[in-house]
């Protein structure tokens, strides 16, 4: 276990912001974990448990524990004709999860390929891109509770999985840490390559197989997302707002060209990132915050910024979005502070 006081969390966040925790904790077992949430000292702190950081946005240095998993471990639990199932650790990065799956010949996730971050962050997430979600494989999720220190087996259904969230980011949001999830991955793959984008870059390759779409993917993503280790960013910050058919139709009277995407239950989801650079804020800086001039989905710290000055920026966004097109747009990325 790792144990550091008045802990810098520079390296905890893909944005760099030079922020400091009192405490932060890293454990490698659900035993050092169990130990550390019925630890009396450490109950009467506030308690945040991050994972590579890449979904979050540290307002200012904070003042109680931040908690990280180094649970490791990628194992076959159980597999039969068709499918096989992975019990993996949460301190797992989740690109790392894609290369084994892919090198294996196990389908399922290969769209969600170089997405940032660490697998408990993604389950708690539902990560997702292409057509395809992290909740599309997953069979259970284990989390101990942050106030008794006891553990429990999430069911799929349990989860409440939706678009970007799950039980664990609404009803549950900060009561539960992740410890494994057990995936169901497909021994013969079925593609999911309809996304314009990435049937494009696949044109490119002379067969589909699970490393084609693999590379595909990576290709796409770095070329349309910045490199967090050259320009500090937590990927697409804002969720794509979903609207009524109603309002979608007022709009394409105003803005024949704007792209939308049906969905089945009759409402309409709209681009956030078409919206932002609408309103022309896509490649500008205020301060050392700006808009990627690459994607107007990220937000970037051009070297030196703050929480607040891209807080303060995401803000701007949100409101300038709404008073055009009468959509809220919501971050994805977390505030904490």
């Amino acid at each position: 276990m790792k144990i550091e006081e008045n802990y810098s969390l520079e390296k905890h966040n893909t944005f760099h912001l030079n922020v400091k925790t009192r405490w932060f904790m890293e454990y490698s077992t659900e035993e050092e974990l169990s130990r550390i949430l019925h630890d009396e000292y450490v109950s009467s702190f506030e308690k945040v448990h991050i994972g590579a950081g890449s979904n979050l946005l540290f307002l200012n240095d904070y003042s109680g524990v931040v908690l990280h998993s180094a649970i490791k471990g990628i194992d076959v639990d159980k597999e039969n004709d068709k499918y096989v199932f992975l019990r993996v650790g949460a301190g797992v990065v989740w690109d790392d999860l894609v290369a084994y799956a892919v090198d294996k010949g196990l389908g399922g996730i290969e769209n969600l390929s170089l997405i940032p971050g660490e697998v408990g962050a993604a389950a708690i997430q539902n990560i997702g891109a292409y057509g395809a979600e992290i909740k599309d494989v997953i069979e259970s999720v284990e989390a101990f509770e942050i106030a008794t220190g006891n553990k429990r087996i999430f069911t799929l259904d349990e989860c409440a999985y939706g678009y970007r969230s799950s039980i664990f980011k609404k009803e549950l949001v900060d009561k539960y840490i992740v410890t494994y999830l057990t995936i169901r991955l497909s021994k013969e793959p079925q593609f999911s390559i309809d996304y314009k984008d990435l049937k494009e870059e696949l044109s490119k390759y002379s067969i589909v197989n699970l490393s084609s779409v693999r590379q595909a993917v990576i290709d796409v993503r770095t070329r349309k997302l910045p490199d967090t280790e050259v320009l500090g960013n937590a990927g697409s910050f804002f969720m794509n707002p979903t609207i009524s058919e109603n309002h979608y139709e007022s709009l394409k009277n105003e803005y024949p060209l704007i792209p939308s995407y049906a969905l089945p239950d009759g409402r309409v989801k709209i681009p956030a990132a078409w919206l932002i650079e609408q309103c022309g804020f896509k490649g500008k800086a205020y301060g050392q915050a700006a808009v990627y001039e690459h994607q107007a989905l990220v937000l970037v710290n051009l070297g030196g910024a703050v929480g607040s000055e891209i807080a303060l920026l995401a803000e701007a966004i949100r409101e300038t979005v709404a008073q055009r097109f009468g959509i809220q747009i919501e971050p994805e990325v977390k505030y904490i502070g």
